[in-house]
């Protein structure tokens, strides 16, 4: 397992990537091989579990915690954004699923947007350990599996709206969530 060096400096900071990542909800991502229409609602449980196991892999390789491209972030910086992908989705799922959508057309839950590159830089993803990251992968997928496990056949059309005006339903922000999950695992592994 790679460490971090306790009094190193930060790195060069990553480029920020400012891309409106909604579009995979519609068509397939050409980078990953993300294929919205084969996610179905009741298989993101399992692709949620699938994933941490193979992320755990990757952070056991030797260089998990080296940047081998500058601006680009190593295998526990990209681990460390999963594991607060899977806790902030999670979040905004159960947003969406405690709101008030009896007789309300358009009703749902609101959420505000997550700003990663300021949550990388705040949260120190660079000094993160890979042990530990592989630890609190494992959790928050454990938990975002049983929530994502929950919702009923109604639930999955219930919608959320994000602070941008951005609308999910459960199911869409599974999706979404799930293509998080993938194009991560495809970056590491590339």
């Amino acid at each position: 397992m790679t460490e971090p060096h306790a009094g190193a400096a930060a790195p060069e900071p990553v480029t920020p990537d400012t891309q409106d990542w909604t579009w995979v909800l519609e068509r397939p991502c050409a980078a990953c091989g993300f294929d919205p229409a084969e996610v179905v609602p009741t298989s993101v449980p399992r692709i949620i579990v699938e994933a941490s196991d193979r992320f755990a892999l990757a952070l056991e390789k030797a260089d998990a915690g080296v940047r081998t491209t500058p601006g680009v972030w190593s295998t526990v910086e990209y681990g460390q954004h999963v594991a607060d992908v899977l806790e902030v989705m999670t979040d905004r799922l159960r947003l969406i699923l405690d709101g008030d959508h009896e007789g309300h057309e358009g009703a749902g839950a609101s959420f505000d947007a997550w700003d990663q590159d300021a949550a990388a830089v705040e949260k120190e993803y660079w000094r993160a350990n890979t042990h530990v990251t592989a630890i609190l992968i494992k959790e928050r997928a454990a938990a975002a599996a049983e929530a994502w496990g929950e919702p009923d056949a109604d639930q999955w059309t219930w919608s959320g709206r994000r602070s941008d005006g951005v609308e999910f339903t459960a199911e869409s922000l599974g999706r979404y969530l799930v293509h998080e999950l993938l194009h991560h695992l495809h970056d590491v592994d590339a």
